[in-house]
């Protein structure tokens, strides 16, 4: 019979005879069982549906839980809703975040909007010093920009945070943001111009104030904490209690249609809204081992640096702004959450990125755990980096050092996370005019002015442009690689 003759019963006959495995007993049905002497992976299925959905839970939730771990640390330290922590100068290791800087004072708050619209008033940049920074929901997803680009274009003013579903009126002459969320997080920066001061900038974050609109019109004078030598300690847990930050999430926020079968999941662990989370040993030892292999899954996908990551393409630096297709972080695009590169990029290794990447951020970082020929940074080695003379920047540059284990700030003596060009009167420059600067465990002699010290940690280093020219964005500009010291 021709080919063309065959009736589609004929090619559906043929396909199914195609397909049977050589194991198939001619008087079973194809298909509807394992293969002839299969066995199940492991004897407790039970348990190892609940690692891997533990496993699946921890990535997905990545940004949630690193986020709520910001609540959690500013309710510790007395800094409760509508509270503002204003660092009196740059951070120090006491800031337990992950990679902060410790050059811009910061000015962070955390509020609840189940009791209502919260209003933030904003100061007018100055010129002595201007504030940006960010607004997120509890995915950390920027939901307002604040500064220069931001919703109030740098000018200040009076924002209404208003929670979800909310349809009451919104006084004249308020910029409302509507949140999907309910318990909101903010991150603001103190940039002081080069007329200004880190004073400066400490007193204009100290000109916020924070809110709930039912106080007006005597709203009670808002609370700044100074949390310049306390332990803020924001880090997630890589064990149980990951999922204990987890259920405190699930229990206050709306659930958005694309997260619908991951709550589903999450069920099967003991986390569902509206009831007790009480895990058995044996949930809670499951949970425990996923929580620790998405950790390495993690520093294994983050250490493997794509080529369209790196801002120049012969150099070990990468892009820290590396986006979704859509310029922002959200990684929710064309039918898909792709939630294995929103772990990755960027809120395993970071906090607060604006709504969308711009063509020519105002600052940019750039970010590398590896030396000039490729090798992962050690611990215990020192290394260089010679920084040229004329960095593009109209305000000032700055080499943070982190540790790589925790990606937060590593604790020495010195309490020196990173060095900048605000501090080059203390540092000993080459004849061109550049400055090299030291990162490990020792000062080499006589140059304990360009030396941040490692403390027997391996190193991360981020390198940040404050107000970078032209010559960084047409990349006619290049940052020298980290040379292993011997």
């Amino acid at each position: 019979m021709k080919i063309g003759a065959l009736t589609v019963a004929g090619w559906m006959a043929l396909s199914l005879a195609t397909t049977v495995h050589a194991e198939q007993r001619p008087d079973d049905p194809v298909g509807g069982k394992p293969p002839t002497g299969s066995r199940p992976s492991v004897e407790d299925l039970d348990y190892q549906v609940k690692y891997q959905r533990a496993f699946e839970a921890v990535i997905w939730s990545m940004p949630a839980v690193a986020k709520y771990g910001l609540h959690r640390a500013s309710l510790a330290i007395g800094a409760g809703n509508n509270a503002v922590m204003a660092w009196s100068a740059g951070a120090k290791p006491w800031m337990e975040a992950l990679t902060p800087n410790n050059t811009t004072p910061y000015a962070l708050a955390t509020t609840d909007l189940r009791e209502g619209p919260v209003v933030v008033e904003l100061p007018e940049a100055t010129e002595k010093a201007s504030l940006f920074g960010q607004i997120a929901d509890h995915w950390y997803i920027t939901i307002a920009d604040i500064g220069p680009i931001g919703v109030d274009q740098g000018k200040g003013g009076k924002i209404l945070l208003t929670p979800p579903g909310y349809e009451g009126e919104v006084p004249s002459g308020y910029i409302e943001v509507k949140s999907p969320s309910y318990i909101l997080d903010f991150a603001f920066r103190s940039i002081p111009t080069p007329e200004g001061t880190p004073e400066d900038a400490y007193a204009l974050s100290k000109s916020l104030a924070i809110y709930y609109l039912s106080e007006l019109p005597n709203p009670k004078p808002t609370k700044f904490i100074d949390p310049i030598d306390t332990r803020w300690s924001t880090l997630s847990f890589y064990d149980e209690r990951w999922f204990d930050d987890l259920y405190q999430v699930v229990s206050v926020e709306p659930v958005r249609e694309r997260d619908k079968a991951m709550m589903g999941a999450l069920k099967t662990l003991g986390i569902e809204k509206g009831k007790p989370f009480e895990p058995d040993a044996e949930t809670r030892k499951a949970m425990r081992q996923a929580a620790i292999d998405v950790y390495y899954y993690m520093q294994q996908r983050y250490l493997t640096v794509e080529p369209q990551e790196l801002w120049w393409p012969d150099r070990r630096w990468r892009d820290v702004f590396y986006s979704d297709p859509n310029m922002g972080f959200s990684w929710d695009w064309e039918g898909m959450l792709d939630y294995d590169n929103r772990a990755v990029h960027p809120w395993f290794t970071a906090i607060y990125f604006p709504a969308k990447v711009t063509a020519r951020p105002p600052t940019m970082y750039l970010a590398t755990a590896r030396d000039e020929d490729g090798r992962l940074f050690e611990a215990g080695q020192t290394y260089s980096l010679t920084v040229p003379a004329e960095v593009p920047v109209d305000k000032f540059w700055s080499l943070t050092v982190y540790d790589r284990e925790t990606w937060a700030f590593i604790y020495s003596p010195e309490e020196r996370p990173g060095l900048s060009s605000r501090e080059m009167d203390a540092m000993t420059k080459n004849p061109d005019g550049s400055v090299t600067l030291y990162i490990g465990p020792k000062a080499p002699a006589g140059l304990e002015g360009n030396w941040i010290p490692t403390a027997g940690k391996a190193p991360y280093l981020m390198f940040r442009f404050y107000g970078p020219r032209d010559a960084f964005y047409d990349k006619s500009f290049e940052l020298p690689d980290v040379e292993r010291a011997e």
